[in-house]
């Protein structure tokens, strides 16, 4: 009798299934999505939704390129960015199955030269650890170490150690990109192989995903299926280059497309089979969706996700709650593109965004497709976002504005500018150079070739920098330092926005 009713259950819950994927227009959410691509300004997009035997819809929209204005479409290789921390993950995953480590093997007997912030802390970091943003580092902490620098992959870790804590050990979820680069070193050093090389084995070969590729230096720009990258500069898109991310590539190197991307949320709604062949256990997968630390769920989000009561990050994948049922995703954010990948087991149901904008367009597009499946579809979550994005606009011109009116007119540096030239020190970075050229200071951060501005006079011994290779990077400024004796000891650098803190850096000259 229970065989009986299991198996009655089991239909009723297939039926129901198939049922909520077939109820759903795909006609009506292909018209929603070109129109949030056109009123968000972004200038391509693919999207994907599959189930975990079938591809529901997978389509290209805008141009690739505003240049070229050629057309994307599902095949189109996007940078997505940290969704590559899933592959980097099932990667360690698939060496655990084989028994060849632990997740909670330390890392330092992996990689014995691995050294962090605390001796405790060193010794005792694991694998899980790595993968799971509990190091007791801030959000991001080190990024700049290894973007657009000439450090090698193993000296952005080896940097690590000069970062600063910001909560306690295992206490609190801080991303970590540096993290995860040491969690593909041991991949390397476990494996014998490159990570770019067992990532291709043990993955994009045996799946089928034979555009996606693992470093830009693959990529045919050519007459290849490629999107570019762009940012809004001066109130208008402007395509801007692609910057090599081999030295973090398993935290952020894969590019690739909606109909690769669909193959790998496939394998995951497959339970990590692929056909007759199980390419990751279902313990490992077991060990990877669930919350390894728990991540605080705000006010905002309460009114705005009411149905949202848990979020968190497992092993290479966040994980939170959503009209009842487990949503088991990950964003990707590269400077030009932003992705976001998505499943839901109990709704067999998974997503790809990809877009070639420095824009939030994925976050609305996210929930109208979860929305469409498994909650309610007449939220309109694009004109939602592009609400509040205009209001976030209208605050930071408030700001730029009350910044301007702080400013104290009719002051001078304290010394002669060429008191401000030479070379700054940063144990955590390297060096900086300020050079004095035809009466102008001008700024190169030295690993980082595209780091360099003239500095303009602000007030007293503050200037203003702005990183022309860079443009999606807002004004900053460059403050120094002088001792008693009017020599400069010091130079602050800070430049507000999300992604990068030019504060930890700590340039002595």
């Amino acid at each position: 009798m229970k065989i009986k009713h299991l198996l009655l259950a089991s239909i009723i819950l297939f039926s129901s299934l198939a049922y909520s994927q077939n109820k759903v227009n795909t006609a009506d959410l292909d018209v929603y999505f070109q129109n949030a691509l056109n009123d968000w300004d972004v200038p391509g997009m693919g999207i994907a939704i599959v189930t975990s035997d079938s591809v529901l819809f997978a389509k290209g929209y805008g141009v690739k390129d505003i240049n070229t204005q050629l057309p994307v479409d599902a095949n189109t290789l996007f940078a997505v960015a940290s969704n590559t921390k899933s592959f980097t993950a099932s990667g360690l995953a698939i060496l655990a199955d084989q028994g060849k480590l632990t997740w909670d093997d330390k890392v330092v007997d992996h990689l014995p030269w691995f050294k962090l912030y605390d001796p405790y802390v060193t010794a005792n970091m694991t694998i899980r650890d790595l993968l799971s943003h509990r190091s007791g580092l801030v959000t991001f902490s080190g990024d700049l170490v290894w973007y657009g620098t000439s450090h090698s992959a193993e000296e952005v870790v080896r940097r690590a150690r000069y970062l600063k804590p910001a909560y306690g050990f295992r206490t609190n979820f801080g991303y970590s990109n540096i993290m995860y680069l040491a969690a593909g070193l041991i991949i390397e050093k476990v494996s014998g192989q490159s990570w770019s090389d067992f990532i291709k084995a043990q993955f994009l070969a045996p799946l089928g995903m034979n555009s996606t590729v693992t470093s830009i230096t693959e990529l045919n720009r050519k007459g290849g299926n490629v999107a570019e990258p762009h940012t809004s500069y001066q109130y208008k898109n402007i395509r801007i280059d692609y910057l090599n991310w081999d030295n973090i590539a398993p935290a952020g190197a894969l590019l690739s497309s909606a109909n690769d991307m669909a193959k790998w949320i496939q394998l995951q709604l497959n339970n990590g089979k692929l056909g007759d062949e199980q390419i990751i256990t279902e313990k490992a997968l077991n060990e990877m969706w669930y919350p390894q630390i728990l991540n605080n769920v705000s006010k905002f989000s309460k009114e705005l996700w009411p149905t949202t009561h848990f979020k968190g990050y497992g092993l290479g994948w966040s994980i939170m709650d959503y009209y009842g049922k487990k949503v088991i995703s990950h964003s990707g954010g590269y400077d030009g593109m932003i992705s976001y990948t998505a499943f839901v087991p109990e709704a067999n149901i998974g997503l790809v965004v990809l877009t070639n904008k420095n824009s939030s367009l994925y976050l609305p597009m996210m929930y109208k497709i979860l929305d469409s499946y498994i909650g309610d579809s007449s939220r309109d979550w694009s004109a939602f976002f592009l609400e509040r994005e205009a209001k976030g606009k209208e605050y930071q011109d408030k700001l730029k504005k009350e910044k301007e009116e702080k400013r104290i007119l009719g002051t001078r540096p304290s010394a002669d500018l060429s008191k401000y030239t030479g070379t700054y020190k940063s144990e955590l970075y390297g060096d900086a150079t300020i050079e004095l050229k035809n009466g102008i200071l001008v700024l190169q951060f030295v690993p980082t070739p595209l780091f360099h501005s003239k500095l303009t006079h602000w007030q007293y011994d503050t200037f203003t920098i702005q990183f022309p290779d860079v443009p999606s990077l807002p004004e900053g400024t460059v403050n120094f330092v002088l001792n008693a004796d009017g020599e400069v000891e010091q130079m602050r650098v800070d430049v507000p926005n999300p992604d990068f803190d030019f504060t930890e850096l700590e340039f002595r000259k």
